[in-house]
């Protein structure tokens, strides 16, 4: 455990300059480790007991719970990480491709098995809608080229002007950036399950795929290029991956260290008080606290000019998620790792959530199976689940103390008739987490999953930036910055302020 002490000294007596982290979430971790390799002595505080924030991992009766992230699309953004600590990732991480990706059963029972290969996606294609499997090719390069341009160029880049924002305006128009995700991919399918498949990825980033710019359509891509892989062990083990990282590097996290304020004295950010009265001096800040959180609670009002109360106020927040994890007592090995099941008003359903914030009777969930590529997860011969259901978020009014057990018992329900025969009878682990927890646990405002929305409206210049607008020396990682949410957008995040925080040297 660290104190406010003053950092070991460089060769000829000069001090390292500190570097204080906000939160151990993933983007938390990254930038601790990219800063710590720039020469910082970087101090990571945590409010929990254990790192991760969203990617806490839970135990209980020899089950392990992935709390939240569990699809990694990008894996060369963690193998970065290792190679700035001399390290090679293969050597912590056991990463698994998945096969298929997803399987995807819709309300007809009928199921679509969603994989990387284009010979094995076209001939699924075919077998949905007949003549189809023709628009796919075209779909692809669509997504090749927004991923080219929307990441490579533009999403790992810093937005610090407007002038940023209106030199990529031109690429947004011709790629149709303001178009939704499921607009453009209606253009290339016409079977609504197709529609379906190609534009739900923004759900996975807090987003509804009928206002999400067609921006994200670049996910499919990414997809299928880079795969979709799980680390042996689960979430835990890339997360404790980093945290050795951290260490090997002299920096440290310190748990049970819940920051108040961000000490700022003329416009410049000095350090940080923590809840317990104690302050700790640094010469940056980075907050991997939500965005809204961050600027709404730690940074007083005097100085957010560009992030004042009202701005935050009505910014437009992503959905909240109702997730039950159950651990049973025996396995079922015919489903795959990860289910999407859609409910019969797929479309409406998403207009409940995020536009009239009202929690319907029915519901879509995603069920996660990680036991299916990992058995140690569970007790020998058992699974290990969670169900995530998109709900609305605490702007919705929804008393999650009443609703929270009536809700778990129609998702067992369904799953019982549907996909887990006689689940009431094997049932030994059972917890929930609703919008509540995310509220009142990871201090998410409104209880929201994912931070602000990716809309077009929230994006690149117009999101909360990774350099504070206002604010010198203090800086933005995580969901709610640029490029976003998902864990190839909060690693990016971290990328970004490899290129917009000062060099420790800049100190000396």
């Amino acid at each position: 455990m660290f104190t406010s002490d003053v950092p070991p000294a460089l060769a000829g007596g000069s001090r390292k300059p500190i570097a204080v982290v906000i939160g151990s979430g993933f983007g938390g971790l990254a930038a601790a480790i990219r800063l710590g390799a720039r020469g910082y002595c970087v101090k990571v505080l945590e409010r929990l007991d254990g790192p991760g924030g969203r990617a806490y991992v839970q135990t209980e009766g020899g089950f392990t719970f992935d709390s939240g992230p569990t699809i990694v699309t990008m894996p060369w953004l963690f193998a970065e990480l290792w190679e700035l600590c001399g390290q090679r990732m293969a050597d912590d991480i056991d990463l698994r491709p998945l096969d298929p990706f997803y399987n995807v059963r819709f309300d007809d029972g009928s199921l679509f098995a969603y994989r990387g290969g284009r010979e094995q996606s076209m001939a699924e294609i075919e077998r949905f809608s007949p003549g189809e499997s023709a628009q796919y090719d075209s779909f692809m390069k669509l997504s090749k080229e927004i991923y080219q341009k929307g990441y490579e160029q533009l999403g790992d880049m810093p937005f610090n002007s407007i002038m940023d924002m209106l030199r990529i305006a031109p690429d947004l128009l011709r790629l149709q950036g303001l178009r939704s995700v499921y607009g453009l991919v209606s253009r290339y399918f016409k079977d609504p399950r197709l529609r379906f498949v190609f534009s739900f990825h923004p759900l996975f980033i807090g987003g509804s795929p009928f206002q999400a710019s067609a921006i994200y359509a670049m996910i499919s891509h990414v997809e299928k290029s880079f795969g979709v892989h799980f680390p042996i062990g689960g979430t835990a083990a890339l997360v404790n991956g980093l945290v050795k990282l951290i260490e090997g590097q002299g920096s440290e996290i310190r748990y049970h260290a819940e920051v108040e304020e961000i000490l700022i004295d003329d416009g410049v950010a000095k350090g940080v008080r923590l809840k317990s009265g104690e302050t700790i001096s640094a010469d940056i800040v980075v907050s991997n606290a939500d965005a809204a959180f961050t600027y709404k609670t730690l940074v007083a009002s005097k100085w957010r000019r560009a992030w004042p109360d009202l701005r935050l106020k009505y910014s437009r927040y992503s959905m909240g998620l109702f997730i039950w994890y159950f651990g049973v007592n025996r396995r079922y090995d015919d489903l795959p790792h990860h289910t999407i099941t859609l409910g019969p008003r797929y479309k409406e359903h998403i207009r409940d959530i995020f536009s009239r914030k009202v929690l319907a009777e029915d519901f879509s969930l995603y069920l996660y199976r990680p036991t299916a590529t990992d058995p140690s997860l569970a007790p020998p011969g058992c699974d290990t689940f969670y169900c995530l259901s998109p709900v609305p978020n605490l702007q919705g009014g929804q008393d999650w103390t009443v609703e929270s057990e009536r809700y778990r018992q129609r998702i067992a329900a369904w799953l019982e008739a549907n996909l887990l025969p006689d689940l009431s009878k094997h049932v030994l682990v059972s917890r929930v987490a609703t919008p509540l927890d995310f509220q009142n646990r990871l201090l998410s405002p409104h209880g929201c999953g994912f931070s602000l929305q990716p809309l077009l409206a929230q994006s690149a210049w117009l999101r909360p930036h990774n350099r504070s607008e206002d604010v010198k020396n203090l800086f933005l990682v995580g969901a709610g910055t640029h490029p976003g949410a998902g864990m190839p957008g909060v690693l990016t995040s971290a990328r970004v302020l490899d290129m917009v925080a000062p060099h420790a040297s800049a100190f000396a």
